[in-house]
């Protein structure tokens, strides 16, 4: 394998011209425990201050970068590895890049964290019961998975290692979107991330 390709446009130029700091913000949680809508919400909030962003979740990378991938423990591995090899291109970018996957083993948020430098990935942990994740239950997993249409479903027949150590953790059954959205917008400010 070559080494990192160096371009002629470094990264703190691109910070300049951006005039923020770039970062990965790993949203990890079971299915349903509100990760994607807050990517998404935050996204938003961020560029409508004129920040660079861009989302990605299990859905628009599904459907190209991992769309050979399933659901068992070493596809999961696999998935996790590119979003994180993909992370860690948009931050040389320049972007602000969030990143929402289920990322059920704390193995592999690990081993993502470990391709950026300190403060470049701010791992959120969106905490919520199975169960009430199971009553949001918007994309039918829980459903296939008690039926036995799909395996490897966190919570029904496959573990989820809470985060030891996670930048942020967001109760999403406790608090609503824009509460959570005001903890991580807080955070960025504190840590002079925007």
């Amino acid at each position: 394998m070559s080494d990192w390709s160096k371009g002629r446009v470094k990264r703190n130029e691109r910070l300049r011209l951006n005039l923020h700091e770039s970062v990965l913000i790993w949203f990890t949680g079971p299915p349903g425990a509100g990760k994607t809508t807050l990517a998404y919400a935050l996204d938003r909030s961020l560029y409508n201050k004129g920040f660079h962003t861009y989302a990605l979740d299990d859905d628009n990378v599904g459907y190209g970068l991992c769309g050979d991938l399933r659901f068992n423990w070493e596809e999961y591995k696999e998935s996790v590895r590119r979003v994180a090899e993909v992370g860690r291109l948009f931050v040389d970018a320049g972007i602000i890049t969030l990143a929402a996957f289920f990322s059920p083993y704390r193995e592999d948020r690990i081993f993502a964290r470990k391709l950026f430098r300190p403060g470049e990935f701010v791992e959120v942990y969106v905490k919520c019961p199975v169960a009430e994740c199971e009553k949001r239950d918007s994309k039918g997993y829980y459903e296939r998975a008690r039926s036995g249409r799909i395996k490897g479903v966190t919570g029904v027949d496959s573990i989820y290692e809470e985060p030891e150590n996670p930048e942020l953790i967001l109760e999403t059954d406790k608090y609503d979107v824009e509460t959570c959205l005001e903890n991580i917008l807080a955070y960025l400010k504190e840590e002079l991330i925007i």
